[in-house]
């Protein structure tokens, strides 16, 4: 078996037609065919059929593109094995992170690059319905983020430290005086809060409806953390956001949590990557920058 037909059997399984993927390769239609032939030749097997509309996999070429996958994945983590290890610490790091943990880990990157001088970084600012996806993919190294309650396939999670999530108003609403707030209060209240499809949404409609409450008034819906706590700090409108977020926003924003032990959801914030994946030494190192700075309760300079 050559590496090549499986590459070539992978076009052929995406685009469902070989003289498209012929195309693609520029190759001509029966030499493709060829490379089909001899493929199936040494797994004894039948990889496809045709139909009417192209070309179709059969049960055994199913499983094979699976394997083909994850085979990508493992080429690309000895490749890049090998170029780190030409090259010493330096080396690129494809790191998936949100934008609540931009706010509290956005020192952790330059302590990277002061001790890595020559890695580079690319960092994604989404959450892990775009982020995990990513990192099976093989499209990013790491994700740093809140950790998901359940498994993800074929990924491990590291969790490093735990953040309250609360929920935030302006310094000027009228609930900010309080010592006390009940939920039915907060049921009058509009909000501004990540997308739906979140799991901090989610948590926070479950907190409401569990007690027999109306779910909370979504007035903005945004991914952008900035923006969720630009509207709490200029308007009546309320959120539900990282206490370690809140207190460093005190500084420049006038916005504080609410005491409200009720809706307070403890989160493990961690690293996910991919099961038996290359981890690079500037992504080790970016991983033990954060246990240290989670240790020392100092993720950001203050």
């Amino acid at each position: 078996m050559e590496l090549r037909d499986l590459e070539y059997f992978a076009k052929i399984a995406a685009l469902g037609n070989v003289r498209r993927a012929a195309d693609d390769l520029n190759m001509s239609p029966a030499a493709l065919s060829k490379c089909l032939r001899r493929l199936e030749q040494s797994l004894n097997a039948k990889l496809t059929r045709r139909t009417p509309k192209g070309i179709e996999l059969t049960p055994v070429g199913t499983a094979l593109m699976a394997q083909v996958s994850r085979i990508r994945l493992t080429m690309q983590d000895v490749l890049r094995e090998a170029e780190h290890l030409s090259s010493g610490q330096a080396g690129h790091l494809r790191v998936g992170t949100s934008p609540v943990r931009v706010e509290e880990t956005y020192s952790a990157y330059a302590r990277l690059l002061n001790v890595s001088p020559r890695a580079t970084v690319d960092i994604s600012v989404s959450d892990n319905d775009v982020l995990v996806p990513m990192l099976q993919k093989g499209e990013l190294d790491l994700i740093v983020n809140y950790l998901p309650e359940t498994p993800v396939a074929g990924c491990v999670l590291e969790s490093i430290y735990d953040d309250d999530i609360v929920v935030c108003v302006s310094m000027s609403h009228p609930l900010a005086r309080r010592r006390s707030v009940t939920m039915l209060e907060l049921t009058r209240e509009r909000w501004v809060l990540s997308p739906i499809n979140m799991f901090p949404w989610h948590w926070l409609h479950a907190a409401f409806t569990s007690r027999g409450l109306p779910a909370p008034r979504v007035a903005v819906q945004s991914r952008s953390l900035r923006m969720r706590l630009l509207l709490v700090a200029s308007s009546n409108l309320l959120s539900f956001t990282s206490n370690r977020v809140i207190q460093q926003a005190a500084a420049h924003l006038r916005v504080k949590a609410l005491p409200l032990k009720e809706v307070k959801w403890r989160q493990a914030v961690g690293v996910i990557y991919r099961e038996g994946g290359y981890l690079s030494p500037v992504a080790i190192r970016l991983v033990e920058i954060l246990r240290a700075a989670a240790k020392n309760d100092s993720l950001d300079d203050r």
